[in-house]
């Protein structure tokens, strides 16, 4: 046994006599050893690195300067810009400042005296929404350009029936017309002493922006409902008023209440909205003044029951025949042959073009001690479809 042990172990090369099996589990033991041990050496590493890195960003925070601002306000340098100007004319600052286009509407003039602030701007348009102006339920469309043309195509394209026999006739060509709205210029003058100016709790921009905005709204409202079209928008009461029964393009038409000054009944408002074209109530809407709107407010139907009904939410306003209202002033009264209310799809029947830009021109030499506002807006408004609105005339026929 001794011989042959021996000889076994010369010829495989191991002398210490263990099998095959106790091979493999040392060589898998010493394996498994090395592998700790670098994996200890990795995390050793690793840590030394993080520990570096901590050392780092300490002295970072501490020997840094302080971190700057995260948001800046870039309207601030237009601003002061703008408050030294409307003070005291000084308009150096304006000259220096980069305008994005962005955050104004148009730039400043060539000769310094001309500028648009965005705040202010913004403060005008939020107020002539506001307003009690068909501005609201119009069609408000933005130009660059001294007018606005509207294309309507308001004839029928023809057609008819065909066999295999027959030659097929020619049919009626569209007509298209076009409706050009003018922009007129809408200015306004206020003007404060240069005591107050300079009195730095004054809201210069707030004040500036009420005085404009009540001087436009006003003029907007009036023009957009009895303007002339001379210097100033065309209004829905001044086209060529016909009997809807007679109605054709380029005039309104009304129905008539069959009492002069008076409704006469209710029935008239049913009329009134069953008069318009089916593809129109979708959209339509009642235009009226507070006054009469006080006296439609009482009428009933043949049932006893109100035609001005509540609206059924809580933020709901009231409805006439399920019709929205808007009470604008400048509608005119209740009178002989007159006609007060008008009802249609107001924003494919009116049109306001206007430039959104708002010019204001620093006078302090004409009105001394006082400074002058010269602020100006270009708006013009028509009617673009003859087809949309139609009145109630408070006449017999």
């Amino acid at each position: 046994m001794n011989k042959t042990e021996t000889k076994t172990s010369a010829g495989t090369g191991m002398s210490d006599g263990l099998s095959p099996a106790h091979e493999l589990e040392a060589a898998m033991t010493g394996f498994i050893h090395d592998l700790k041990g670098f994996q200890n050496e990795i995390k050793s590493s690793l840590k030394q690195q993080e520990e570096r890195l901590t050392m780092l960003d300490r002295k970072s925070v501490t020997l840094g300067r302080p971190a700057l601002s995260t948001s800046a306000d870039a309207e601030a340098p237009h601003q002061k810009a703008f408050e030294a100007y409307v003070r005291s004319g000084d308009d150096d600052a304006l000259r220096g400042l980069t305008l994005e286009g962005k955050a104004m509407n148009t730039a400043v003039a060539g000769d310094g005296g001309y500028l648009v602030d965005p705040q202010t701007a913004d403060a005008v348009n939020s107020v002539l929404l506001s307003t009690a102006s068909l501005r609201q339920i119009a069609n408000v469309v933005n130009v660059d350009a001294t007018s606005y043309d509207v294309l309507i195509d308001h004839t029928d394209l023809g057609s008819g029936w065909a066999d295999e026999t027959t030659a097929t006739g020619e049919t009626v060509t569209p007509q298209i017309e076009r409706i050009s709205i003018p922009l007129y210029e809408l200015s306004a003058l206020p003007k404060a002493s240069q005591r107050l100016l300079d009195d730095s709790a004054f809201d210069i921009e707030g004040w500036l922006a009420s005085r404009i905005a009540d001087k436009f709204a006003h003029a907007e409202a009036s023009a957009f409902v009895s303007g002339d079209g001379v210097d100033k928008p065309t209004g829905i009461m001044t086209h060529t008023q016909v009997d809807d029964s007679a109605w054709a393009w380029g005039s309104l038409g009304y129905i008539p209440t069959g009492v002069d000054g008076d409704f006469g009944s209710a029935a008239r408002i049913v009329e009134l909205v069953y008069a318009l074209g089916a593809q129109y109530p979708a959209n339509a809407s009642f235009v009226m003044n507070s006054k009469t709107a006080g006296r439609v407010r009482k009428l009933k139907d043949a049932d006893g029951r109100f035609l001005w009904s509540d609206g059924l939410a809580a933020a709901e306003p009231a409805r006439l025949m399920g019709y929205s209202v808007l009470v604008a002033e400048d509608m005119p009264d209740v009178d002989s042959n007159g006609a007060a209310i008008a009802f249609g799809d107001f924003e494919a029947g009116y049109t306001v073009a206007e430039r959104p830009d708002l010019r204001i021109l620093r006078d302090p030499f004409s009105a001394k001690p006082n400074v002058l506002f010269y602020a100006t807006k270009r708006v013009g408004g028509d009617v673009s479809d003859f087809a949309a609105i139609k009145l109630l005339k408070f006449s017999i026929t």
